[in-house]
């Protein structure tokens, strides 16, 4: 298959790249080289390679900064894919599409199916719910996920922060009241990649098994990385005063994905220790 990546230098992204490559004709284009808010160069940018898959893996995925620039949250993660999808549905090519367990309120106490009302708390969960919308609305040849707390090689994440601070840092305060699952996005990428092999349609939730909390999540990274001498303290989100809100839990059930493919995700204690493992922590 000629599959295209869009924002093939991101996190997931760059590992949706490696993965993929060895088994396809992949090419990648980065949310640098052209504007994905202009319809006329998302129809451009595809009609120069002529994919069967366009997977879009660009996002604009700061949390807190979508607060204070909706417009610019929105271009991209809503009126983007929006673009993407017409832009595919003039040629009748498949497109993948990554959203978020914030499209959820958290309200929840069991693990959220993909067909669970959707009433996210915060403008980047609006921004990627709206993006959903127009994926169903102007697509009717897509493949959507939804993961979370996504960590990887390139890019900022949690994992890389929590190291970085406990060199310098002997205290560490970590929210113990949002609980979500942590994803390593190769073990992602593979789950992707079974599911484009497989000619899969519609939505799937795909995160490594169990779910804990980002205090748990923290002392497990310690622990990994051989790091005993820093303290964890845990604390609730209030004492953080974030510009936004988050779920307190939002956990994703992938039983829809395991019944699909006859595969199941790795427990995110066993990714988490093969990430540090990797990276030379």
């Amino acid at each position: 298959m000629k599959i295209l990546i869009l924002g093939h230098k991101g996190m997931l992204g760059s590992d949706l790249l490696l993965r993929l490559f060895a088994f396809h004709d992949v090419t990648g284009k980065d949310i640098e080289d052209f504007d994905i808010a202009s319809q006329g160069a998302c129809e451009e940018v595809i009609a120069e390679t002529e994919p069967d898959i366009v997977i879009n893996a660009a996002a604009y995925t700061n949390v807190d900064g979508c607060e204070s620039d909706s417009d610019a949250c929105f271009s991209v993660n809503a009126e983007g894919v929006k673009n993407i999808a017409l832009a595919c549905r003039q040629k009748r090519i498949k497109i993948v599409h990554f959203s978020t367990d914030y499209v959820f309120d958290g309200t929840r106490k069991t693990p959220y199916q993909e067909d669970d009302k959707c009433t996210p708390l915060n403008v980047y969960g609006k921004s990627k719910l709206a993006g959903e919308q127009y994926l169903k609305q102007f697509s009717d040849n897509f493949l959507l996920i939804r993961s979370a707390w996504l960590y990887g090689k390139n890019g900022k994440n949690f994992v890389k922060t929590i190291i970085e601070k406990a060199r310098t840092e002997k205290l560490l305060k970590i929210v113990d009241d949002q609980v979500g699952a942590p994803t390593f996005t190769w073990d992602l990428a593979a789950a992707v990649q079974l599911l484009i092999e497989g000619q899969h349609t519609g939505i799937f939730h795909i995160t490594n098994r169990g779910n804990c909390s980002w205090y748990e999540f923290a002392v497990k990274i310690l622990k990994s990385a051989c790091i005993p001498e820093v303290t964890v303290k845990p604390i609730k989100s209030d004492e953080l005063e974030r510009p936004a809100r988050r779920p307190h839990y939002s956990v994703l059930t992938c039983r829809k994905f395991s019944e699909t493919t006859g595969k199941v995700m790795r427990y995110w204690q066993v990714a988490l220790d093969d990430y540090i493992s990797k990276m030379g922590y």
